[in-house]
């Protein structure tokens, strides 16, 4: 103890200090806080009757807020951080307020039993990612909107998409249908099909259909691990934040069905969190994954470039690249 010691902030910060500032953000969103000061609310008693809770509750909330910056104060005036008027206002395309929330939701909680996962390797958790009926996905496939966007464009510039004659494209678990919405808006003479769970499909159509490109969509509803994608068929096939639910030998064999389903000179493009080999992450949420995962998942992972170089030379691809985005995700671009 006689050298001076390194800060405790780090480690503080993921402790308590951390559990209490998922939580406040959390309750923060659900009560619409940010909304609500967006909309003028200015003083914590304006604020709390908005939201229809105690004035010591919301006092309680906007001292935490200010405190991660993601409100400002002066005068006893509240307003948003530009980052919260962005992201945390019900209603903007932008909005995360609902991954927030998912702290008091049974995939926020199962974070309890992460220590005895970790010792079992097994997951706990009732619906794990590879069941058809989750409730979870319906919660999910909209809230990651946000953080596709960026990817749903860098790819489009990667492939100089909006060149391409009249390309087709197959979306595997494709969710929203994001991925469908930005290429068809880049290209109007691409088509899109996407194969996902028929209640997630019906999400997708809604969103697509919003987006005014519905007419250039459909949606085959099934498991994508026994539905027939075809034999050259597609220009594009997409698989997004797919392969860290899956197994190392679920994932060989998807690569083989969309290798099988791609035109000559076609490319299979993979979005997803991805470890660098000697595992260490580009971006902190792509380590972090990985208990997600753990809970989540009977075999998912984050996988390192490694393992999808291995996996796609076993399925014929002979050709690989590995594209950072300016989120977490990396591309991954095969042929």
């Amino acid at each position: 103890m006689n050298q001076q010691p390194p800060s405790p902030e780090k480690v503080l910060s993921y402790t308590l200090q951390g559990i209490a500032s998922t939580a406040a953000l959390g309750a923060a969103a659900t009560h619409s806080l940010f909304t609500h000061i967006e909309k003028g609310a200015g003083t914590v008693e304006e604020i709390a009757r908005a939201a229809s809770i105690s004035v010591r509750g919301a006092q309680a909330l906007l001292d935490a807020m200010v405190a991660l910056e993601l409100v400002q104060v002066a005068d006893g005036k509240y307003k948003n951080s530009p980052e919260a008027s962005f992201y945390l206002v019900e209603g903007k395309p932008a909005y995360l307020g609902t991954h927030a929330k998912m702290v008091f939701s049974p995939f926020g909680r199962s974070f309890l039993d992460l220590p005895e996962v970790a010792k079992t390797g097994v997951s706990e958790f009732e619906h794990t990612a590879d069941i058809s009926d989750n409730p979870f996905w319906e919660e999910l496939v909209l809230a990651i909107v946000p953080l596709a966007l960026p990817v749903t464009h860098a790819l489009v510039e990667r492939l100089d998409f909006s060149k391409m004659a009249s390309p087709s494209m197959l979306d595997i678990g494709g969710g929203s249908g994001i991925f469908s919405v930005v290429l068809l808006g880049a290209n109007k003479t691409a088509t899109a099909t996407q194969i996902d769970w028929a209640a997630v499909n019906r999400i997708g159509e809604r969103f697509v259909a919003h987006h005014g490109v519905a007419d250039r969509f459909k949606t085959i509803d099934g498991n994508f691990h026994t539905t027939d994608l075809g034999d050259g068929l597609y220009d594009v096939i997409i698989y997004s934040n797919i392969a860290h639910q899956e197994s190392p030998a679920d994932n060989t064999a998807m690569f083989r069905k969309a290798k099988k389903a791609l035109k000559p000179g076609g490319v299979f493009v993979i979005s997803d969190f991805v470890l660098n080999d000697d595992r260490t992450p580009n971006h902190p949420w792509t380590g972090i994954f990985h208990t997600f995962m753990l809970l989540q998942s009977k075999a998912g992972a984050t996988w390192r470039q490694a393992d999808y170089r291995a996996w796609l030379s076993e399925a014929g691809f002979h050709k690989v690249e590995f594209s950072p985005t300016m989120s977490p995700s990396t591309l991954v671009l095969a042929r």
